[in-house]
């Protein structure tokens, strides 16, 4: 207490009594003496002596024993004072009490938005002297599979990932559970570099085992097996090639394709754990999510300003798996402009419109433009006239519908129409972005890319086909995966031609974070931007140390949105407005955008904006390194 004297400012009013201070301390022993403070603060350390909690003042806020006794009490003032001594109490000693740290790791097998097997990790601490569940997380299961695979390959992905899930619910339960117990959730890095470590063993574990068994197959292959002779012609003659016809020559040798990195049995359990923690700490510290990712960055303070990344929405697919002869677009994506709120995008028509449930009903009938380079005729005025609309077949994993093309073409004109019903113009109003997959069109016995059924591109000829795409479709602004990332030559010539126009981003290349990180020598293509997917051994803080690199940045947990927010990222790849899973997602980000609105804190987007480098010396391309842009953070798991 401290002796206070106001000011005579008001006429007649006397200045107020100074007390010495041995008169105040008096005073404050007779009034806490009188309500009985003494007797209950009595109360709380004789009981918490014979308990002797660990975490002293933890207990001590947590203590209640004051308010079976509030009752008894006639005077009202004394049931105040108990009150306010009370919340004085949690308040001040909260501070004191001990931080919370895990007690429980929860691994458990649940199923995705498809019905696959994958993984959850429930996470429970000791917060004053209590053991609390705090929440859950799950993540993608094992590796996308892709849908015209044959039913062999099927069964053996439907075997390993089972048998990946079941080894990822054995590391959470006991060695995760072991590692982590006592440890504070909110200490992400060494969290996560406990869970790299034990991830790399593993990894040199199965590698060994991999080695003994592809050691065993060749011995088991070198041991002689009896041949028939070959037969032969009775004249003892060769047989001679048939009359024209040629043996098929690569044109021109094509570097093969890196070999896959194997995924561990599993590898699922370490990014499940990093994202479980991570959410941990932010419900510790009560801040959302998104936020707690982008204080994880270096020397970084709470942002005062955050922008909700742009959705690339997939409305069509017509890629390898699709009916029609069109290979190439394995996903057709509307981009909305830097301006548009998520709301006018998803709640706003005539954009509600563009979705896949609505989609159809405005696709005026088109004929078919005849493809690129392939010389055939167009189609008559009447004959277009007469063309039913595209019947969609199917919905695609990606939650979009699947329709069949004959050309490049196609499905460009399609979503051109429908805008055009809609009274959008594309290239203002809405952008198209096309993820090719390229790496998966490659046919390596003729050292080509099969853009449609039996049309065979180079890797020079496929930057030719993107050139005239743009100059036909300008409203395109980004493709994703137009080539493989051995075709490095073919990026740069790319990059140098259309990097003022769209951005370039790279997916493939970026299936693993981790290695990508830990292995220097692992290239990556002359892009503007790269995908990143939480999956498999992906940590929380790997997200944030590739997202350093740059100058900007499925299952039914929405965390992937708070991830893309937190990290900063340009874009995020969600696919289609289907399916539960993939809609949370969309929904938790029109939250985002909602709840940064009321605390002041939406940042205005930037335009869209290209970078021009055909100044640039291609010496200086070939030993760049860089990371111009990021493009997306994207999760196939139920993403």
């Amino acid at each position: 207490m401290a002796s206070q004297e106001r000011s005579s400012g008001e006429g007649d009013k006397q200045p107020q009594r100074r007390f010495t201070m041995a008169e105040l301390k008096h005073q404050a022993v007779e009034y806490y003496r009188n309500n009985e403070v003494p007797q209950r603060l009595e109360e709380v350390l004789n009981t918490m002596f014979y308990q002797r909690p660990a975490d002293f003042y933890g207990y001590l806020v947590r203590f209640r024993p004051v308010y079976r006794s509030l009752g008894s009490m006639p005077d009202t003032s004394q049931q105040q004072l108990i009150i306010v001594i009370v919340i004085f109490q949690a308040n001040y000693f909260s501070g004191l009490s001990k931080p919370p740290v895990i007690c429980r790791l929860v691994g458990k097998k649940v199923l995705d938005g498809i019905g696959r097997p994958t993984l959850e990790v429930e996470v429970s601490c000791r917060i004053r002297e209590r053991e609390k569940r705090v929440c859950s997380s799950l993540i993608s299961s094992h590796a996308e599979m892709l849908e015209n695979a044959s039913p062999e390959a099927f069964d053996a992905d439907e075997k390993e990932r089972y048998e990946s899930v079941n080894t990822a619910v054995e590391w959470v339960n006991e060695s995760f559970n072991e590692m982590f117990r006592g440890l504070q959730p909110t200490d992400q890095f060494n969290i996560d570099k406990l869970l790299g470590e034990y991830f790399s063993k593993k990894a040199e574990e199965d590698k060994r085992k991999r080695e003994a068994e592809k050691d065993k197959e060749t011995q088991e292959a070198a041991l002689p097996v009896f041949q028939p002779p070959p037969a032969t012609t009775a004249s003892g003659k060769k047989k001679a090639t048939k009359p024209g016809k040629k043996a098929s020559v690569m044109e021109k040798p094509i570097l093969p394709a890196e070999p896959t990195e194997p995924i561990v049995k599993g590898s699922m359990a370490v990014g499940c754990v990093s994202l479980a923690l991570a959410k941990t700490a932010a419900i510790i510290r009560e801040i959302p999510l998104y936020l707690h990712v982008a204080l994880l960055k270096p020397n970084q303070e709470m942002p005062k300003e955050l922008a909700v990344p742009l959705p690339m929405i997939t409305v069509l697919s017509c890629g390898k798996s699709s009916p029609g002869k069109l290979n190439l677009m394995k996903e057709v994506m509307l981009i909305p402009p830097a301006w548009l709120t998520i709301k006018q995008v998803l709640h706003v028509p005539p954009t509600l419109d563009l979705n896949i449930h609505n989609i159809e009903k405005y696709l005026a009938p088109v004929q078919p433009p005849s493809s690129m380079g392939e010389g055939k005729k167009p189609a008559s005025r009447d004959a277009a006239k007469k063309a039913p609309p595209p019947v969609l077949k199917k919905m695609s994993h990606l939650g979009c519908h699947v329709i069949g093309s004959e050309s490049l073409e196609h499905p460009l004109t399609l979503i051109q129409s429908a805008c055009a019903n809609l009274s959008l113009q594309l290239g203002i109003d809405m952008y198209l972005g096309l993820n090719c997959a390229a790496h998966e069109l490659m046919d390596y016995s003729k050292g080509k890319y099969e853009v449609l059924l039996g049309t065979y591109k180079t890797a020079d000829e496929m930057v030719d086909v993107y050139l005239e795409l743009t100059n036909k479709f300008p409203s395109i602004i980004t493709f994703i995966d137009p080539l493989r990332k051995e075709d490095k030559q073919q990026w740069i010539i790319l990059r140098n031609t259309l990097g003022s126009k769209c951005y370039l981003i790279a997916e493939d290349c970026c299936r693993n974070v981790s290695k990508l990180l830990e292995d220097e020598s692992m290239s990556t293509p002359k892009c503007r931007g790269l995908v990143l997917k939480h999956t498999n051994e992906t940590k929380i803080s790997d997200l944030v140390q590739m997202t350093q690199l740059s100058d900007d940045g499925e299952s039914t947990d929405d965390s992937l949105v708070d991830l893309a927010v937190g990290l900063g990222t340009k874009f995020i790849k969600l696919g289609g407005l289907s399916r539960g899973e993939r809609v949370t997602k969309y929904n938790r980000l029109l939250a985002i955008e909602e709840e940064l609105g009321k605390n002041g804190r939406l940042c205005e987007r930037e335009e869209h904006e290209f970078l021009d480098f055909t100044e640039e010396e291609e010496e200086e391309e070939e030993e760049e390194f860089d990371y111009p842009g990021f493009a997306a953070g994207t999760v196939h798991t139920a993403v």
